[in-house]
């Protein structure tokens, strides 16, 4: 049952990481400046540890049985 619940958080996370090591790949193979570059990988790749982050928080979050977080307010 509980497994039902993750499956959506997970796929959303592996697409947007995906997504995201795709632009930086293309940041790289591209010919923009190295400052640029380097700042937009260093954002992007903070970005997929964020993400990664609230993900690992929302599967504890299932696992407790606190699936709605509004019923707390």
């Amino acid at each position: 049952m509980k497994l039902k619940k993750m499956i959506a958080p997970i796929i959303i996370t592996a697409i947007y990481i995906l997504f995201n090591l795709a632009y930086i790949m293309i940041c790289v193979l591209t010919d923009m400046p190295t400052v640029v570059t380097t700042i937009l990988v260093i954002i992007l790749a903070a970005l997929n540890g964020v993400i990664i982050f609230v993900l690992i928080e929302r599967i504890k979050e299932i696992r407790s049985g606190e699936e709605d977080d509004l019923s707390k307010y």
